[in-house]
């Protein structure tokens, strides 16, 4: 077993990100007596006035810093990769996860939710931005893998991405604000399931002088 290199070993970050985002999502409800998971949105317990604020920083420390410089590890190693589709739509997602990193921290909610203030005007326009992105990049991904064999796995993890996104969307339209929180829930963790799965494709990828034998020899 070859050691790994160190641009392999931060795809890790994908995997410890999604865990402190989780934790967040998990835990964070604890310090906000009135909320209701079933019924209300995660950016909820991050408000600026939530009173799980400080837990939410305090479990979620590593979801930002971990996912953006995965993806950026991901993009890294995608160099060697022939498929344009793939390097193009790995590179629009990475985007994605900088304007969520940055627009989110920026402008969090205001109050328990929207109160049409400034910054929450602005967390619409990075939440509209962030959708867009993951929309596209996605797709360039999954495409990528109907049309590379050695992207199969790639457009795999993006379709079921994608398909997560699409009953977020759906759901909280056609569902009763009752059950909103749960619907949306399959759209926020998709994306950093997926960055999970990125740097999980870093880590255990094999080398670039491996990756062309196998090709030679198919």
């Amino acid at each position: 077993m070859k050691k790994k290199t160190m641009l392999q070993k931060l795809g890790l970050l994908g995997l410890v990100s999604f865990l402190s985002y989780t934790a967040a999502v998990v835990f964070a409800p604890l310090a906000y007596p009135d909320y209701n998971w079933m019924a209300q949105a995660v950016s909820d317990l991050s408000a600026a006035d939530a009173p799980s604020l400080a837990l939410w920083n305090r479990l979620s420390a590593l979801y930002s810093v971990c996912e953006v410089v995965c993806v950026t590890a991901v993009c890294l190693g995608m160099q060697g990769r022939k498929s344009g589709l793939l390097r193009t739509g790995i590179t629009l997602f990475a985007a994605m996860e900088w304007v969520s990193a940055v627009g989110y921290r920026m402008f969090p909610l205001s109050t328990g939710g929207y109160a049409g203030e400034f910054q929450d005007v602005m967390h619409m326009v990075v939440t509209t931005a962030v959708v867009l992105l993951s929309i596209v990049s996605l797709t360039l991904v999954l495409l990528a893998g109907v049309r590379h064999r050695d992207c199969r796995s790639y457009g795999i993890c993006a379709g079921i991405a994608l398909a997560m996104m699409l009953v977020g969307a759906l759901g909280m339209k056609l569902v009763p604000a009752a059950y909103f929180g749960i619907v949306e829930r399959f759209s926020v963790f998709a994306a950093t399931g997926f960055n999970a799965a990125l740097g999980l494709h870093l880590f255990f990828a094999k080398p670039e002088k491996e990756q062309q034998n196998d090709m030679i020899k198919e």
